[in-house]
């Protein structure tokens, strides 16, 4: 009998041990970081009091943004060649030289050859030609290069600005305070926060009717969630998310489990930022919560994880988006 006792608890703690993974953070979107936060999306939320680091989207319908590779600069212009004549000086002195000696010899009535220390006849008519052929194909040969070195103008980059530095924002202080969302001033986006392609993301001011929409649509979505209401989850976030919450609750139901997780109440929240992008508006909200959380079994109601008399804390990171003119659903989770 006591054998028979002692096998039926070993195989309840092994079931138990085996659902507790599944089970444990069953509240709607806990367990991993998912959804998209436009532009943003790979991008860490700024730090807050009430979360300072926040773990990277594990899943996202955001295709991920390409490395932006830095802008090449261009390339210090090669000094231009000089002419034959600079690049050997020793030959143009003597050329020089000879020139001048013959122009001298042909002054004083000596010819050409005279001023070649009396050269005469055919070797000296053979020097003068050489020379003077020298001399014309030398200039032709000069003037060639600086018409070619003028004509080649250095091709300007096709992106003058693309390694352009943006400019920084100023830090953010967050802002933070005991059981309700922080109200007043706008926030900017993160510095160097890239937006979508085509678009820009700029600041966007929150108000406290603003802090009021997250705080609801904190409670509104854990209380859709816990009575298994996609149709009301559809409401209140995007259809990334409710697909998320979809997949939560049919493998709670694959399970035999419900989770309930009721008395939401937010105890700290601080915004991380705020901004528009491509039409839309953005923000992003650290909370820590306190709520009940438990797990039933479906089939008699046995609570197999948490409590439904014990609080528990969490804190997430919350995006919210907005059309203009629209209200505020949720459309992304991201763990601490």
């Amino acid at each position: 009998m006591k054998n028979n006792i002692v096998r039926r608890l070993l195989a309840v703690a092994a079931v138990a041990l085996i659902a507790l993974p599944g089970l444990a953070e069953a509240r709607a979107g806990a367990g991993s970081s998912s959804g998209s936060r436009g532009g943003k999306t790979d991008q860490a939320p700024a730090p807050t009091q009430t979360a300072p680091t926040a773990k990277p989207m594990e899943r996202s319908a955001t295709p991920a943004q390409p490395a932006q590779k830095p802008a090449a600069t261009a390339p210090a212009s090669a000094a231009q060649p000089g002419g034959f004549m600079s690049r050997n000086p020793f030959l143009s002195g003597m050329m020089g030289g000879m020139l001048g000696a013959g122009l001298i010899g042909m002054m004083f009535g000596g010819g050409f050859g005279a001023g070649l220390g009396g050269a005469a006849g055919m070797l000296g008519l053979l020097v003068q030609i050489a020379l003077i052929g020298g001399l014309i194909y030398l200039a032709v040969r000069l003037i060639r290069g600086r018409m070619a070195s003028n004509s080649a103008q250095p091709a300007s980059p096709a992106y003058a600005y693309a390694g352009a530095t943006a400019p920084q924002q100023p830090q953010q202080q967050p802002m933070a305070r005991s059981a309700e969302l922080s109200p007043g001033r706008a926030l900017l986006a993160g510095a160097g926060g890239a937006a979508t392609a085509g678009s820009a993301s700029v600041g966007l001011a929150i108000t406290e009717n603003d802090y009021k929409s997250f705080e609801g649509l904190l409670t509104d979505i854990q209380a859709a969630y816990s009575a298994g209401a996609l149709g009301n989850l559809r409401e209140l976030a995007t259809p990334e998310m409710v697909g998320y919450f979809s997949e939560q609750l049919s493998a709670n139901a694959s399970r035999g489990v419900e989770n309930k997780v009721e008395q939401v109440k937010l105890e700290q929240g601080d915004l991380s930022e705020a901004w528009s992008e491509a039409g839309l508006d953005y923000a992003t909200v650290a909370m820590r919560f306190s709520m009940l959380d438990a797990t039933r079994r479906i089939a008699d109601g046995t609570i197999v994880d948490g409590s439904d008399r014990d609080r528990t804390e969490a804190t997430e990171i919350w995006t919210f988006l907005r059309s203009r003119g629209g209200k505020w659903i949720l459309s992304a989770i991201q763990q601490t």
